[in-house]
């Protein structure tokens, strides 16, 4: 817990970043960014930089020469990764979703959370963007000549999206979908990727299986920096990301025509691929390394076969990448509070009695916290309002992904993983605190699932009781003791004021 607030370095204000490079010139600016001209390795070598900056909140690192790459591609690793320096921990989250970089992070879920209040802004279509600059269709296409490293030791192959949009159609034209999913090339003109049938991409290609058909598809790498954010938010099936976005910011997306499939892509795309996802055309792919924290080697597998018709891209393009794995990093800050804003705000539109949701990063989004008001209990008893909760949250899309979920009152600061650990420990009963909910929907990626769970895609699930019991009286109810909570406003003001001065300790204190 730190003593005293840093002063937050000055930072331009807040706006909407209409590319990956104007948000690169704020993280400069910000100290957010470290541009390494020294030539660095596609194998391995990016992905171990990349895995260390998140590990130690240093800057953003961008390779300006990849050995064996054209000169003029880059590398950009950690885009929305965790920063070490006082103020600004979740800057890189904040700018690209157009907050300040001193935003906190409940401060950001609580605004993605509004995005679907505001009536939806279609994108706006432009005839020509910087990412039609260099063109490649039929045999011309050579995937190879991009950047695209081997990101962890134990990889199954090089993995060209981990950070890019999914842009994909319904076949009736009515759904217009952008997601994020893994993806490892092939050969120059083929990719095999996960297609989830519980994700949104996996539903539209179903929906163009049924017509026997293979899914028209486009992939944006590198582009507004928003637009991540929304490709890996669970909102319902249906809705379509581009309008959303646009009314969430108050002004359009700029999109670009595709030059081989009937699509639209973001304008400001570094990297477009376009092309068909096969009807069942199959090959090897995996393992890679993912967001729980592990890579489990036998965990290659038949997934669906991508073949790609058109490569385009700006002038020095720059691809973006994730280092997947032990938290935090892009699944953990993007995703995530993405989980958290849907989840908050479908209880809100329920009447829920929710003052805060949050998927702690150290819990690699294998945990929901969810905070109450002190009026939850005029409703129903704990347990069946803990219950409740359960029931309604794991039939979200967001609670898919969540294995548990840990309700507590709102004296818990959720987005702080000391004060949920301490909290969890002291207020759930090991004997009745945990409620439990078997075989229900689940990402087959959680680590602790057993094989036919994974191959099943169901699980147990459980939500931890944190509330006060309902046999307590009121003074029986255990009032936090800290600093904040026992001491009278005026003595606290006066501790802080003279917290250098009077006592003489060191004003950048911090546990």
């Amino acid at each position: 817990m730190c003593v005293e607030t840093q002063p937050e370095k000055a930072a331009p204000s807040a706006r909407h970043l209409s590319s990956l490079r104007e948000y690169l010139d704020v993280l400069r600016d910000l100290g957010e960014l470290q541009e390494i001209a020294h030539e660095v390795d596609w194998n391995l070598e990016i992905g171990a930089v990349t895995r260390r900056c998140y590990e130690t909140g240093a800057p953003a690192p961008l390779f300006g020469r990849v050995k064996g790459a054209e000169p003029g591609f880059r590398v950009l690793g950690a885009p929305a990764g965790l920063s070490a320096r006082p103020g600004q921990r979740f800057a890189r989250i904040a700018v690209s979703v157009g907050l300040p970089p001193g935003a906190t992070a409940l401060e950001i879920v609580e605004a993605l959370s509004r995005a679907e209040d505001n009536p939806p802004i279609p994108p706006r279509v432009v005839e020509d963007a910087p990412c039609k600059r260099n063109v490649f269709t039929g045999d011309a296409v050579d995937l190879m000549r991009l950047p695209t490293p081997l990101i962890h030791d134990g990889d199954g192959g090089r993995y060209i999206n981990t950070w890019g949009t999914i842009v994909a159609r319904s076949p009736d034209g009515a759904w217009t979908n952008w997601s994020i999913a893994r993806i490892m090339l092939r050969d120059r003109n083929t990719m095999v990727g996960i297609v989830s049938p519980q994700k949104h991409v996996g539903r539209v290609h179903a929906m163009w299986k049924a017509i026997g058909k293979p899914m028209p598809f486009a992939l944006s790498l590198g582009q507004d920096p928003v637009v991540p954010f929304f490709a890996g938010m669970p909102l319902h099936d249906g809705i379509s990301e581009g309008p959303v976005i646009g009314g969430y910011l108050g002004e359009p997306i700029e999109v670009v025509r595709c030059e081989t499939v009937d699509l639209d892509v973001p304008a400001s795309s570094e990297i477009v691929i376009e092309g068909h996802l096969t009807l069942d055309e199959m090959d090897a792919e995996g393992p890679m390394a993912e967001y729980p924290g592990y890579i489990v080697p036998s965990s290659r597998k038949l997934r669906p076969l991508y073949r790609v018709s058109a490569m385009t891209y700006r002038d020095d393009p720059i691809l973006p990448i994730v280092a997947a794995g032990y938290p935090p990093e892009e699944n953990h800050t993007c995703w995530g509070i993405g989980i958290a804003a849907t989840v908050l705000a479908e209880l809100r539109k329920t009447g829920w009695p929710v003052t805060a949701c949050f998927v702690p990063f150290e819990a690699a989004c294998h945990l929901l916290v969810v905070t109450v008001s002190r009026d939850w209990s005029r409703r129903t008893n704990a347990a069946e309002f803990a219950r409740a909760l359960g029931d309604y949250v794991f039939s979200l899309r967001g609670g898919i992904v969540v294995p548990r979920i840990f309700v507590v009152l709102d004296d818990v600061d959720p987005s702080n993983p000391a004060e949920v650990l301490w909290a969890m420990a002291t207020r759930v009963h090991p004997g009745d605190g945990e409620i439990m909910f078997p075989t229900l929907s689940a990402n087959p990626l959680n680590a602790f699932m057993k094989g036919n769970e994974k191959a099943a895609m169901f699980t147990t699930k459980a939500v931890l009781n944190g509330l006060p019991r309902d046999d307590w009286a009121a003074d029986q109810v255990p009032v936090r003791a800290d600093f904040a909570t026992l001491y009278p406003e005026e003595l606290k003001r006066k501790v802080l004021a003279g917290w250098t001065t009077l006592y003489g300790f060191p004003g950048d204190m911090c546990i």
